[in-house]
Order: C-alpha cells, then structure tokens, then sequence
C-alpha cells in the first residue's frame, strides 16, 4: 500500500517547547518509531509541518536584519527551503538509525505553484514562529508589520497561505517510491512559488498549508491512504465541551457543517476531504501515536467518499 504520512507540528515540536535542535530530534525520534512500524510492505511518503521552525528562521533573519544595516532579511520561500533539508535531514537520519541499512531514503526539496492571485494574500491565517503573550505580540506587531492571531490562550504571527496547485517535483518523487524509496518531500507545504508577469518563476512571501500540499501529493502519487497525524485522536464535535464526541467513519458531506478553526483542524478536514473525493481513496486524520491501527483501519476519523462508509457515532 501507498501511504502519504502528513507529520503535524506537534511531531516536531511540542507547544511551548524551546526551539532547540535537542528538542527536535528527540521528538522526531519518536514519530520516526511510529512510522519506523509501517514500513513493512508498504510504500512510504512524508511531509512535514514547519510552522515553528520557519518562524524562528525569520525571527534570525529580521535580527541580522536590524544589526546589518541595508541587509533585507531571507524572504519565506527562501527559508521554507532551509527547513525542508534541515527537517528532512533529522527524518532520514532517525528513520535510518531504525530501519535496515539497505532501506534508501531521500529528502527532496519542493517546489509547490500557487496563483498569484489567490485571496489568500489578502488575508493571512497561517501561523508561524513561537507563542507570544498580548503584549509582547503586539510589540512585535508594531515593530515588523506583523499580522497577529490568537492561538488559545496566546498569540502568533499569521502569514498568507495560498491553495497549492502544482508540484513541481511529482516525477522524480514518484520514480523514487516506485524504486522503494521513503521520499520526504513538500516539507512545510512546499516552496511557494509563481510565474510573474514575464513567465518567470519566482519565490512568494506565503507558507503553504501542510495539509493541503499533502493532498495534492497524496493524489498526484495515486496514495492508497492518506494520513494526518496530529496531537489528538480524530475529529470532534463540540470539542472542549462536555459533549464532545469523536467522530469514526465519515464522509466529506458529513464534515462540511462542522464550524473548525481555519489555522488548525479546518485546514486538515479540508484536505481529507479534497483526497477523499478526488480519488475515492481514504483519508485519516488521527495521533501519530495510532499510526499502525489507523493503516490497519481502525482509529482515526476516517474520510471516504463513500455513503456507506459513513457514520457520526463514536469510533
């Protein structure tokens, strides 16, 4: 079986968590054993999540920014790059300490087109970097032209996230899982990139949504399952509520009433759906920590485009 494994963030590094290189490894440690647990007999993709690390890249940037006078700090593309190698790079080097010593992986960078003219731009939702309290959010707001957001009980900085329409990549991404290769590639939602005026391809000042990407990749590959791991077990209603319920088996119809936060859960049903539908394949979205029982079925909000599959009672 095929199967697009789109890693959270959470899988990377946990919420408040310092943004050290220790921390990441360690946690990429872990979500390596979980997939290390998978490989077995079937054909594996990973993308990855890069909210916290593109962030901080810029944070640097901007501090180079203000001590080199007239140095413009790197733009979002440039550092979406950097961290698919830097995040690729710990993923292979992880999976490889767990796996034979034939098994070849590769990390590929990504280029992923958007349009020039998605609505997007014009209003940013997608959160990058660490928390922040009120204050000092409104600090840096100030001071870099920022677009804040509450994130619970914080806040973070949110950028644009245009809709992915082109992997770039798709036919040396493929011709590497058809050798059985374990490709990690479309890191942080890709490179966003687009054609200017002149037909010439250029980086965007924008973070591509992860799940989204996923999808597109999970259905220009022919996936047999798509998965996206998160922090929590599946999809709920009423969630933080005393009747908070998990769903099980659904299809996309049974999904589109749910109000979910766009910068969170809304974006990953949105991509489940998206696969589901455009490929009459199944979509997951559960914990890392359930991979093997969602690839055998049985956890997870499943996501198929199927009536019969559906079901809101609790899984």
């Amino acid at each position: 079986m095929r199967v697009v494994i789109a890693l959270g963030g959470n899988a990377l590094l946990r919420r408040g968590q310092p943004m050290t290189a220790d921390n990441q490894r360690a946690n990429i440690r872990v979500a390596a054993e979980r997939i290390a647990a998978i490989t077995t007999g079937n054909e594996i993709v990973i993308a990855h999540g890069n909210g916290p690390q593109v962030g901080l890249l810029a944070l640097q940037a901007a501090a180079y920014h203000d001590l080199a006078d007239g140095v413009a700090p790197y733009p979002l593309d440039m550092l979406g790059a950097q961290t698919e190698a830097m995040i690729g790079y710990v993923i292979e080097q992880e999976l490889g300490n767990l796996l034979p010593a034939d098994q070849p992986l590769a990390t590929l960078l990504t280029m992923i087109e958007v349009d020039r003219d998605d609505p997007a731009f014009d209003h940013p939702t997608k959160p990058i970097g660490p928390v922040y309290d009120r204050e000092t959010a409104e600090r840096l707001k100030a001071a870099g032209g920022w677009t804040i957001a509450a994130d619970g009980d914080t806040f973070r900085r949110v950028v644009a996230s245009p809709k992915p329409k082109r992997i770039f990549e798709i036919r040396p991404i493929r011709s590497l899982v058809e050798q059985g290769t374990i490709v990690i590639c479309a890191g942080g939602g890709g490179i966003p990139t687009m054609y200017d005026e002149h037909g010439d391809l250029r980086g965007v000042e924008a973070v591509i949504d992860k799940d989204l990407a996923s999808a597109l990749l999970a259905e220009q590959l022919d996936a047999d399952l798509l998965v996206i791991a998160t922090d929590v077990d599946g999809v709920y209603t009423g969630w933080g509520t005393p009747d908070q319920a998990r769903l099980g088996g659904v299809t996309p119809e049974d999904l589109a009433g749910l109000d979910l936060p766009a910068g969170s859960m809304g974006p990953k049903v949105q991509a489940a759906c998206q696969f589901a539908l455009h490929t009459g394949n199944e979509a997951v979205i559960g914990s890392l920590t359930d991979i093997t029982r969602i690839v055998e079925g049985t956890a997870g909000t499943r996501v198929r485009a199927d009536p019969v599959a559906s079901s809101l009672n609790n899984a």
